[in-house]
């Protein structure tokens, strides 16, 4: 080998061992995926918005998140490293959501792939792996930490935690998690409620309420739809949402929501519906009264549906 072609091998390694320290701190350690990155893109009473942005080696075993309470986190000095600290929530994203169809189509995500999450509204949720706690709705008017790591896939271990992003929920107007922990507050006016074309009494709407989705689309519907007349039993302006309400009875119909019957529809046909009234009864429509501190009279849902019929 001449002097020159050998000055140039050794010239090309020096560069390469230059290079590496950069290459392997991208992921943080050498073999891990590259850490994702997190935002807060939307809040509701209980529930906040992420979008989670995979990096350049993608997200292929999913991805695993974290939060808590602000106010918990500054007394445990940081992260708490005992992952069941009873302080800390946590979910894997792991498979096929069927509730929130507006980000990627799976949680295991390929190089800058986005998912779209919702902590505090994670009970109709498939593709997820989570405990009660994690899955129940986020306290209203408080703020929160999160964060974001790359689970270990078939090539890859799980990559570093993305840095801390804050997150805060509203306050005021009432959701399904307001509704579903204080049947007491039900306006008895509003009782029976009719679903579709089915009409349910309190005690089975909620066992509806109890049910999760599991990728039926009929029970993550009921459970907003429920949640809407209520609030508008409640004294909520109900210009916003008439038309939705009427979208989602018409397309329920005769569909008997389980555990009282067996009824199902697909997430894809649902979904908007179920989105358009959540986002109305979580505040981020205007027109949803606040949360009644006792049972009140109210209107009741039949004097109303004639506004849209």
């Amino acid at each position: 080998m001449s002097s020159c072609r050998f000055r140039d091998v050794i010239a090309t390694l020096a560069m390469l061992t230059l290079l590496a320290p950069a290459a392997i701190a991208q992921s943080g350690r050498e073999g891990a995926y590259d850490t994702p990155a997190l935002a807060s893109v939307d809040n509701g009473l209980y529930s906040v918005t992420l979008k989670v942005q995979a990096g350049p080696s993608g997200a292929p075993g999913g991805f695993a998140l974290q939060w808590m309470k602000r106010a918990d986190f500054t007394a445990a000095g940081g992260w708490p490293a005992n992952p069941s600290d009873p302080r800390l929530s946590n979910c894997n994203f792991v498979g096929t959501p069927t509730l929130n169809l507006w980000g990627a189509s799976s949680f295991k995500l390929a190089p800058a792939e986005v998912a779209y999450v919702q902590p505090g509204d994670l009970f109709d949720e498939t593709g997820v792996s989570t405990t009660s706690k994690s899955s129940a709705a986020l306290d209203p008017g408080t703020e929160y930490v999160t964060r974001v790591r790359a689970l270990p896939g078939t090539d890859g271990t799980a990559s570093d935690f993305a840095p801390t992003v804050p997150a805060q929920t509203l306050l005021g107007e009432c959701t399904q998690g307001f509704w579903k922990t204080h049947p007491d507050r039900w306006p008895a006016s509003c009782l029976p409620i009719i679903l579709g074309t089915v009409s349910y009494t309190k005690a089975e709407l909620l066992l509806i309420f109890d049910q999760p989705a599991k990728g039926n689309g009929l029970i993550s519907l009921a459970h907003q739809l429920i949640t809407a007349k209520l609030n508008l039993c409640n004294g909520s302006d109900p210009t916003p949402i008439l038309a939705a309400i009427a979208g989602a009875d018409a397309l329920i119909g005769g569909l008997v929501a389980p555990t009282i019957g067996t009824g199902y529809l697909d997430p894809s046909a649902t979904s908007g519906l179920t989105e358009t009234l959540d986002d109305y009864n979580n505040g981020r429509v205007a027109g949803v009264a606040e949360c009644p501190t006792m049972t009140r009279s109210a209107s009741t849902w039949g004097a109303l549906k004639v506004l849209y019929r």
